[in-house]
């Protein structure tokens, strides 16, 4: 993906406008919609954000969020990085460890500071996710919404959910993640392609010595790794990836950990005991997956953001790192063209 605004050139949105378009609708609350909904709303549009989710419930791992990404929302929400740090971590070491927890080496992390002028964060999801929902109206954000569909027409697009409701809007933005309805509606391309790993990953309260305060960990094993981020308040997360050519999905919560424990149980006693102290119905297990680039991922007032136009292979939250990119180019864009379609033909070459 091309990046066009380096952090010295980026533009606060609050003082710009996009007098072509006033009602926009976005499927999906995660960090990618929250994010682009805030953008939105400094230009002056009016944002309903619909999630099919019944309620905000703390979910996702741990993120790392590099400058670039920071960058972008400190660009969309100016003062919001301080908020982020206040509710996660800052890195300021590496330390690459083996399986028995021996250190291999060490890395001052002040390098991401010295270079890009923002330093490397360790948060959870969902705090993220609270605190960009908690920069928007709580009656802009419809929980319990899944989108099913949409028809569109020169003037407008109406989203039909599931529940009944019918909306419409003068421009759609689908940020539903990998397996996007929208991306499926509007492109077809089918279901994502596995690439070969499983994941399983958690965030739990952790009283143990296991990092110290400021410290990311990576175990490196045998076609095998596993990430230790510290999230601040008490919370760390771990994620733990292997090589598998066989995409086997766990029957359960239970059978999921029992596949991580037999893995991990050559491992130093600290890395298997933190493992085995997860409840099981706290891990995520997920196959890495990816999708094929697009060309164009926008037709008429409709286009895709985030995961649900460019998915990647999960490398300590690059994604949502992107995604911020994707959120603040794409106001830009609706606030420096004079149409939807020139705004999006400029949103996709800059992407």
């Amino acid at each position: 993906m091309n990046t066009h605004t380096s952090a010295q050139e980026k533009i606060q949105l609050g003082k710009l406008s996009t007098p072509f378009i006033e009602k926009v609708a976005i499927i999906g609350a995660g960090l990618g919609g929250l994010a682009v909904a805030v953008a939105l709303r400094k230009l002056g549009c009016e944002v309903q954000v619909y999630e099919k989710a019944q309620d905000f419930r703390p979910v996702g791992g741990g993120l790392g969020l590099l400058p670039n990404g920071l960058n972008f929302l400190d660009a969309i929400e100016p003062g919001i990085v301080e908020t982020i740090k206040n509710s996660g971590c800052e890195v300021r070491t590496i330390v690459l460890k083996n399986t028995q927890g021996e250190t291999i080496s060490t890395n001052p992390a002040s390098r991401f500071q010295d270079k890009y002028g923002q330093p490397l964060i360790t948060v959870w999801w969902w705090h993220l996710q609270q605190i960009l929902a908690s920069k928007l109206p709580s009656e802009s954000i419809h929980l319990h919404h899944r989108c099913i569909g949409f028809e569109q027409d020169d003037h407008r697009v109406s989203i039909y959910f599931e529940n009944g409701e019918k909306v419409s809007a003068d421009f759609m933005i689908g940020a539903d993640g990998i397996n996007s309805v929208i991306r499926e509606a509007l492109i077809g391309d089918g279901k994502p392609r596995y690439l070969g790993s499983m994941s399983w990953r958690t965030v739990i309260k952790y009283n143990q010595e296991i990092l110290n305060p400021g410290e990311f960990g990576f175990v490196k094993g045998h076609k095998e790794f596993m990430y230790l981020l510290n999230l601040g308040n008490g919370y760390i997360s771990w994620v733990y990836r292997q090589l598998s050519a066989d995409y086997i999905i766990s029957q359960n919560a239970g059978e999921a950990k029992s596949r991580v424990l037999n893995q991990v149980a050559d491992w130093a006693e600290s890395l298997h005991s933190l493992v085995a102290a997860t409840p099981a119905e706290q891990i995520s297990e997920t196959p890495i997956c990816d999708r094929l680039p697009l060309k164009s991922w926008s037709q008429g007032r409709v286009t895709l953001l985030g995961d649900a136009a460019h998915p990647m292979s999960p490398a300590l939250g690059q994604g949502a790192n992107s995604t911020f990119e994707d959120a603040y180019e794409l106001a830009l864009c609706c606030s420096q063209a004079s149409s939807i379609q020139e705004a999006l033909a400029s949103y996709e070459q800059r992407r």
